[in-house]
């Protein structure tokens, strides 16, 4: 960095394609073999999972029951096959091996990437996409909760930010497919709102729709990642795949057709802009007047404050980053300020739309932080020590140490520019390597953790420099495969880990089925 006009500097693009070793020698064919066979592995798993859940009620797909699972619901691939057992435990153990295989294959995929053309990457990458827009919505019902808060506005006229859906009238048809019937809309406004788009196409319509918003966005992320590793001089296959072929993200967060992809492509294409603005900047050789921080107007860097607003108007969890990205930039005033413009300006658009939607009203984070998943790390910790899981104590302490962390990423970011010749990570790589361990301490701070809440991690630890924050992202994901697969039911029966038969353990069930009726 050599200027202060300058934001974030850029890598050569050419040194992540450089990096891509030839394929040649019985070592390389052996490693083209193996990553071809995990690719095929990761697409048909991914095909036999969406076909297990299409074929008939299960707990595979928790919208349905023995006596409710529509055509429309099942989609193209429902039926297929007709011999599969109803057996609810066999089923378990055939989806969680399935999600274990893939993450065997996802691990030898991003050892043995540069081995293969990128195509073979790429092609099963769009493979799983197609996949998971055909399959019927897998666990848990947060699609239909989508489409439940925005009819209740839409149709109803009550205000899900002050009204709860059982208030609603219960012969609307999605009423009974969504589930948090006691609680508050927790979603963002900028999401609720474009949840009405869908709302005059019916439940069904609205729930396809969704689902190809959800995919197309994912795609979206994957190429902007692809972009942004470019600009860095990273591998941009290897930091493709690293994302879009992570099984816990395809399987629970597409399968589940999840808002967070939406609220990462605004993220990603965050980070796009401000290195995209460098190409601009890097021709003021000179320091910027104080009259020149706004003048002339970088749309790139308006751009990418106003993405960060809109990413936490869509989810809360991306305002953990907003910090740490302005921490970075303040050695760099003309940025700091035009991306700070960027913000207040879609600030301005997105409260004045919600306050014209839902008054002065905001989503219910609060109730929706006292909820405890009982493998969630803070349980952990309170079993550890003898609370019987996260008492109220434990979640203010995790909450103090969420804040030490954020601000302990702030000044890791900000920190004093590298002199000429140093070693280590310059400004980008901090800012994006800070970035990415607020995302990791907000994961393992939370009370209520879902397992495709990784996705928040693995595109800043995809382009990062730090080994060990992509080491961070691959734990994180074997801990909640541990934690999610469906048949970890049987091994916690088996070795006597009961953390939900504890006396907080059952106050914290009850408080949850409160919310669910």
């Amino acid at each position: 960095m050599t200027s202060e006009a300058s934001t974030i500097p850029l890598g050569d693009g050419r040194r992540g394609l450089a990096g891509r070793r030839p394929a040649t020698g019985e070592r390389a064919g052996a490693w083209q073999i193996a990553v071809g066979v995990s690719l095929a592995a990761i697409v048909g798993l991914c095909l036999f999972v969406v076909v297990m859940a299409a074929d008939r009620p299960s707990v595979l797909s928790p919208a349905t029951t023995g006596n409710f699972y529509p055509r429309w619901m099942a989609g193209p691939l429902g039926g297929l096959w007709p011999g599969l057992t109803g057996n609810s435990t066999t089923l378990k153990y055939l989806f969680s091996g399935a999600i274990v295989a893939m993450y065997l294959a996802y691990a030898v995929v991003l050892k043995g990437s540069t081995r293969v053309s990128p195509r073979w990457i790429l092609a099963a990458i769009l493979a799983v996409h197609v996949i998971f827009v055909l399959s019927p919505p897998l666990a848990l019902t947060d699609v239909f909760n989508y489409i439940n808060y925005g009819r209740m506005e839409w149709v109803h006229h009550l205000n899900p930010y002050t009204t709860i859906p059982i208030l609603e009238p219960h012969d609307d048809p999605s009423y009974a497919l969504s589930n948090w019937h006691q609680l508050l809309s927790p979603y963002g406004p900028v999401f609720t709102m474009l949840t009405f788009v869908v709302v005059p196409l019916g439940v069904a319509a609205s729930f396809w729709v969704l689902k190809l918003v959800l995919a197309v966005a994912s795609l979206a992320t994957l190429a902007l990642v692809y972009k942004c590793a470019r600009l860095l001089g990273r591998d941009p296959v290897w930091a493709v795949a690293f994302v879009g072929l992570n099984p816990i993200v395809l399987v629970w967060g597409l399968g589940g057709d999840h808002n967070d992809f939406l609220m990462m492509f605004f993220i990603v294409l965050a980070f796009y802009l401000l290195l995209r603005a460098r190409e601009s900047e890097r021709a003021r050789p000179r320091q910027p007047r104080a009259s020149e921080w706004l003048v002339p107007v970088s749309p790139a860097l308006l751009g990418a404050g106003g993405a960060f607003v809109v990413a936490a108007g869509l989810k809360a969890s991306a305002a953990v980053l907003i910090p740490v990205v302005l921490a970075g930039l303040l050695s760099y005033r003309r940025a700091l300020a035009q991306v700070l413009v960027g913000m207040v300006l879609a600030g301005i658009v997105v409260g004045g739309l919600s306050l014209l939607a839902f008054g002065l009203h905001i989503p219910d984070l609060s109730t929706q932080s006292r909820l405890v998943t009982s493998e969630s790390v803070p349980n952990l910790i309170g079993l550890a020590i003898g609370g019987g899981g996260e008492t109220e104590t434990l979640h203010k302490v995790m909450t103090g140490a969420l804040i030490i962390s954020v601000l302990a990423c702030c000044w890791y970011a900000w920190s004093p520019r590298r002199k000429p010749g140093d070693a280590g990570p310059g400004p980008a790589e901090r800012t994006i390597v800070a970035c990415g361990w607020a995302s990791v301490a907000l994961l393992v701070t939370l009370s209520w953790v879902l397992p495709w809440y990784v996705l928040w991690v693995l595109p800043l630890a995809a382009l990062s420099t730090s080994r060990w924050l992509r080491g961070a992202a691959l734990a994180l994901g074997v801990y909640l495969i541990i934690a999610w697969a469906p048949a970890s039911g049987q091994l916690w029966n088996a070795i006597g880990f009961h953390p939900e038969k504890t006396s907080l353990g059952r106050l914290h069930q009850r408080y949850v089925r409160e919310l669910l009726n």
